[in-house]
């Protein structure tokens, strides 16, 4: 062992030429990626010195987790690393970064062999008159203004109508099956959000019993469409694998429905494709439709539409308003005259297509000055004849505009399919994996993710998003024409792919050099569709596996970084029942998610994924424990282990992950049958940097009034939702829980099973920042606390509280009666809750307060309430008199159950 500790001084040199070598490379990449479209050879180089830098990740990486190993199993210590400059290579993807680099027995010869595979392709770059650009403009850094979010739709107001007008009116007596309109137009000029404005119509909504929307893409994969119509129809997953059962399915699943089917980006000209869906789809009653968007008018004709729309490219004026509303948006009235009339020449070069439109805007919003603009009307991507489509200028200018990092995570989004709904987090997450997001000083690899996310969101690279209750963008989608632009940058080096079975081969000699690979399989067997020995370079997979095929995957794809194995979309289906512990040998691995499988336990072995940076065993209800060795995973950042119901001990020594960010569910105390010490609530102490939600599952299990203030969660100030789960059999609930320092930036609080009979008002007064609480199956509790005090509170809900027979005073945390000498203001409980829910209150018969009859002053009773909930208390007799007064006015909405008994 001590001989392997001389080795790493004495593979200095060679790593300071490899960076030498590197360095003298990265200098004129920026100038390759634009000559690559002109002159194929560089483009043949550009690859070549991507492949290198792959490889030289591997090796550097496979160097750096021995000496991890070797530090986490104490035979070196901190100072043993060699850290050198970070130096990121411009090209894109990917972006090599040089790491700490660590050992490995065999790491001499393979850097040399790397060396001299550099030294060819440092030679070779001098055949191309390459120019050294040494950096490219930073964009602007996100602000809260800067995004504008196009919600009007110009240039369609007579389409849109024209739209709504053929899908509302009714049809023929002589039709036969359902009415067809095509939408055609080029790609990017707006034919999807045409028919997303119809179908979101609310009177087009309410004419349809169903209304299905389907993204078709090419190739027309008839098995995965029908499965996708199946499932809108049902709103779940069908058992079917045959696309004859699929079709009779459909059949049966759309009698007596009306319905609306969106057949989104269709390509196909095959009527031996379309017609039997369309006989499928005969059985629907009269009035039913169907609304096709497309790029060809021969698929319009070949499926037999009655109407068929042509989209024109947006006039002038309509292209002019829209380009404004972007590259406009917070500049002065003096800046937006000089700039209009290069403005203007810039939209002209678009051609009306609104998504041109919007990228080329998106992109000059963040350009101040003027020359900025005239370099962007002069540049010669606007004339380069290989880029096909005529949106693909100002994509590309676009993309150039963009710093490596952000290329590199923007191409990543091509691994997935089109119309593919891309979750924020979980995309950030796999950034991180690959290697994309490097870690800047005094900032956090998360932050660097976001900060490239909302960059692509400026440049209008994506779209369609679902934002959160606060606001925030959770998940977004790739418009289909700058997928197809990203795949014409990646070329073969990304595949999404939906096949029938793994018996379906796929790929062709190209796979060798695949690194990222998503395939969505309808039926798994133990063979997998792709010749593993042919992509053992793959750096991340997607894909429902067998037992049988996950232990092939582990021995030989070893270069992944990226590896989900999710059993999301198959519930009720399971294809795997034991991870094999040949995991082991997946040391690069940085994400791994096995959510939604029937697993029990997760292989030791697990434990020598020193790398690992997320890992997601989450609706794994049948996981009952993690591996003794959780401690050894120093580098885990996300543990998702929500929902995993059966998980009741967590091991002794994972308070070393002190780099975890999101900790789902930590499992505290108890007498473990395994053989391994479980944690206690103490090691939260070091889980400073956790963020988002936490549960403390079985809180009954702590005693110790010195173990709860030693998690110090005072000083978790990025939590902001926290559910204390109690076992309701203790008497010590109540100390436990006073001991409780909160987080001090706490937003959502969920108390359940609490054992004791009371809740102290002194604790409950301290959330200064509360929220949302929810109080459940506190069995106890014969009356409820105090919680009219919390003044922030915007949303409660009281459920399973089992002897609660009145709900009066206390809960308003008022006294039962006010002198005179009291303050002559009015007296507020609940100033800010506007949602309220009962659930499950047995024997509760009274709610009424006698403090409003006995009162020397005002006292005013939720003021804010919107919405009341109740459900599941056959003997409460009435509302009190302030919801009943709300109700009469009008600002009260009321949701009552047939067991409430004064509704009876």
């Amino acid at each position: 062992m001590q001989d392997e500790v001389r080795l790493v001084t004495g593979i200095r040199k060679e790593i300071e030429k490899l960076t030498s070598n590197f360095r003298a490379i990265q200098g004129v990449v920026l100038d390759a990626e634009q000559k690559q479209l002109k002159d194929k050879s560089v483009r043949i180089w550009l690859d070549n010195l991507k492949d290198a830098s792959y490889d030289m990740d591997d090796i550097l990486d496979a160097w750096n987790t021995a000496i991890l190993k070797l530090q986490i199993e104490g035979v070196v210590q901190n100072d043993a690393y060699l850290v050198l400059n970070k130096v990121c290579f411009f090209f894109c993807p990917p972006k090599f970064c040089f790491k700490q680099v660590g050992l490995r027995r065999d790491i001499s010869l393979k850097i040399k062999v790397m060396n001299e595979k550099l030294d060819f392709i440092a030679k070779e770059k001098d055949m191309y008159n390459l120019d050294v650009i040494r950096s490219i403009e930073e964009p602007q850094r996100m602000k809260s203004t800067a995004f504008v979010d196009v919600f009007e739709v110009y240039g369609r107001d007579k389409e849109e109508d024209s739209l709504v007008s053929k899908l509302l009116s009714e049809c023929h007596e002589e039709e036969k099956g359902p009415h067809i309109i095509s939408i055609v137009g080029m790609g990017g000029i707006g034919k999807t959000t045409l028919a997303q404005l119809a179908f979101n119509n609310e009177k087009v909504r309410s004419k349809f019993e169903k209304t299905v929307w389907i993204c078709v893409s090419d190739p027309f994969d008839e098995v995965r469409i029908a499965k996708a119509i199946i499932e809108a129809l049902n709103n779940e997953a069908t058992i079917f694998v045959e696309l004859q059962s699929l079709l009779n399915c459909i059949c049966e699943s759309i009698k007596k429905k009306r319905f609306l089917l969106v057949l989104d980006d269709m390509w196909t000209e095959d009527y031996n494709k379309w017609g039997p869906f369309y006989n499928s789809l005969k059985n629907g009653p009269r009035g039913s439709k169907i609304l096709v968007t497309t790029r060809k008018v021969t698929v319009a004709h070949m499926m037999n539409s009655t109407d068929v729309m042509d989209i024109e490219e947006l006039s002038k004026d309509e292209s002019w308003s829209l380009f404004k509303q972007l590259a406009f948006s917070s500049r002065s009235p003096q800046e937006c005259e000089k700039l209009e009339a290069i403005g203007r020449e810039i939209v002209g070069k678009c051609k009306g297509l609104p998504l041109a439109i919007k990228t080329i805007g998106s992109l000059l919003r963040l350009k101040k000055t003027r020359d900025q603009w005239q370099r962007i009307l002069d540049s010669e991507m606007w004339k380069l004849k290989e880029l096909e489509k005529d949106v693909f200028p100002p994509l590309l200018l676009s993309y150039n505009d963009l710093p490596s990092m952000v290329k590199q995570c923007f191409s990543y989004c091509v691994t997935f399919p089109k119309d593919y709904n891309l979750e924020k987090k979980e995309l950030i997450r796999l950034w991180m994996a690959q290697g994309y997001l490097g870690l800047e000083e005094n900032e956090e690899m998360e932050i660097i993710g976001e900060e490239c996310f909302d960059t692509l969101v400026m440049h209008s690279l994506l779209q369609d998003f679902i934002k959160d209750v606060g606001g925030n963008i959770s998940s977004c989608k790739m418009h289909d024409i700058v997928h197809d632009f990203v795949k014409f940058l990646v070329q073969n080096e990304c595949f999404a792919m939906e096949i029938d079975s793994c018996n379906t081969p796929i790929l062709n000699s190209s796979c060798e050099k695949t690194r990222h690979l998503m395939l969505s399989i309808g039926n798994v067997e133990d063979s997998f569709p792709v010749n593993i020995s042919s992509v053992q370079k793959l750096r991340s997979l997607s894909s429902l596996m067998t037992d049988f095929i996950l232990k092939d995957v582990f021995e030989q794809l070893t270069c992944l970084r990226a590896l989900n194995i999710s059993e999301r979309f198959h519930l009720g289906q399971t294809y795997v029942k034991e991870i094999p512990k040949e995991v082991g040998k997946l040391i690069h691995l940085r994400y791994l998610n096995m959510s939604h499988m029937n697993i029990k336990e997760l292989p030791e072995t697990l434990c020598d994924l020193y790398n690992l940076q997320t890992l997601d065993v989450s609706y794994c209800r049948s996981l009952e424990k993690l591996p003794q060795g959780m401690r050894k995973l120093i580098q885990l950042r996300h543990l998702i282990n929500k929902k995993a119901k059966k998980l009741s001990y967590m091991p002794k020594g994972i308070e070393r992950l002190a780099y975890l960010r999101t900790l789902s569910k930590l499992v505290v105390g108890g007498d473990c049958p395994y053989s391994y010490e479980v944690c206690t609530l103490e090691c939260l102490k070091r889980f400073n940097n956790l963020r988002g939600c936490l549960q403390i599952k079985r809180c009954g299990n702590v005693t110790n009034e010195a173990e709860v203030k030693n998690a110090e969660l005072s000083n978790k100030k990025n939590l902001l939702y926290l559910k204390l789960d109690f076992d309701g059999k203790t008497e010590a609930d109540a100390a436990v829980l006073e001991s409780l320092e909160l987080p001090p930036n706490l937003e959502k609080l969920q108390i359940k099973r609490y054992g004791d009979i009371s809740m102290s008002s002194d604790w409950m007064v301290s959330f200064t920042q509360l929220k949302k609480l929810s109080l459940k199956n506190c069995m106890d509790f014969e009356h409820l606390p105090p919680l009219g005090k919390l003044s922030w509170l915007e949303t409660l809900d009281i459920n399973g509280m089992g002897k609660v027979i009145k709900v009066g005073n206390e809960f308003l945390g008022l006294e039962t009666a006010i002198t005179s000498s009291s303050s002559s203001s009015p007296i507020i409980a609940f100033p800010n809750l506007n949602r309220l829910s009962f659930h499950c209150m047995g024997v509760w018969e009274d709610w009424d307060y006698d403090i409003t009859r006995t009162r020397q002053q005002d006292v005013i009773i939720m003021p804010c309430l919107s919405f009341l909930a109740i459900s599941e208390s056959p003997k409460l007799k009435a509302l009190p008199q302030h919801l009943r007064r709300a109700t009469l006015q009008k600002t009260l909405k009321i949701k009552l159950d047939w067991t409430c008994a004064f509704i009876q």
